[in-house]
């Protein structure tokens, strides 16, 4: 176990930065000036080359990446380098995709690290859900077809049941909420049958959004029941957000008076 340290022995710095989906020009100014300022950057497998770009010409990058499925730089070894790098007096930089504090195990990190004596500060990212569906012409929340969002993750800790998707479902349907759902490439026909299961109808709209806010972004828009088939079909895969309920239908909407907003469309199987 590492031992505990006191501010007072800590002489670099710790934040955590979200590079937002993808786009550079997405990036905040807060998040700009931090990276500018790091000498040592530890970078997740989503961040685009054009925003590490902006970090200085003699500060040291280290690509840490996880991906579900790939081989990933193990969690506990990512944290005690950014223990140690600050010990040294480094301005390190923790720079992950989207938001730190939105499925990106800032939390965790943020916790361990300042049981440790370390302060961390956090610079928040626009999340891929966020950008995604805005990148089609339609919003998350809108007064006539959804009341809230809700944010999940498809992909379940090792050892844990995951997601209660009926329930979710139950929930969603009742309340008129759109749900978001991140790493569920893998789960994605387990994912739509449970929440048919659970009283979502199978024409609920559904938009698949692989690469968001990138050049080479690409999207369906489905529904419920053929949500898996379309991914297929279209092989769209990881990494992709999944944006399910009413708002999507605003994609067409937007299509109509902008046809080069959305032009994939696909229609639901009978």
């Amino acid at each position: 176990m590492l031992p505990r340290h006191t501010p007072r022995q800590l002489h670099g710095t710790c934040t955590l930065v979200g590079a937002g989906p993808g786009d550079p020009e997405l990036l905040t100014l807060k998040a700009l000036k931090a990276i500018q300022r790091a000498t040592l950057l530890l970078v997740d497998d989503l961040v685009s080359p054009e925003i590490i770009a902006h970090a200085s010409a003699s500060a040291r990058i280290v690509h840490v990446g996880k991906r579900g499925g790939c081989q990933s730089t193990p969690q506990a070894f990512i944290e005690k380098l950014m223990l140690l790098a600050v010990q040294e007096g480094e301005h390190v930089v923790r720079l992950k995709g989207g938001d730190p504090f939105i499925f990106g195990r800032g939390g965790e990190e943020a916790e361990h690290l300042r049981a440790l004596g370390v302060d961390v500060q956090v610079i928040n990212g626009i999340t891929a859900g966020l950008a995604g569906i805005t990148s089609l012409g339609a919003p998350l929340t809108h007064r006539d077809r959804a009341h809230g969002v809700l944010f999940v993750t498809g992909h379940a800790k090792p050892g844990s049941t995951g997601m209660d998707w009926q329930q979710l479902a139950a929930t969603v349907h009742a309340a008129q909420l759109t749900l978001v759902v991140y790493m569920g490439v893998a789960a994605a026909a387990q994912i739509a049958q449970a929440l048919q299961d659970g009283g979502l109808p199978a024409h609920t709209p559904v938009a698949i959004i692989q690469h968001a806010t990138l050049p080479d972004q690409r999207h369906a828009i489905t529904c419920l029941q053929d949500m898996a088939r379309t991914m297929a079909t279209e092989e769209l895969g990881s990494p992709s957000v999944l944006v399910i309920g009413d708002v999507v239908r605003g994609v067409a909407a937007c299509a109509a008076a902008q046809p080069t907003v959305a032009p994939t469309l696909q229609v639901c199987h009978a």
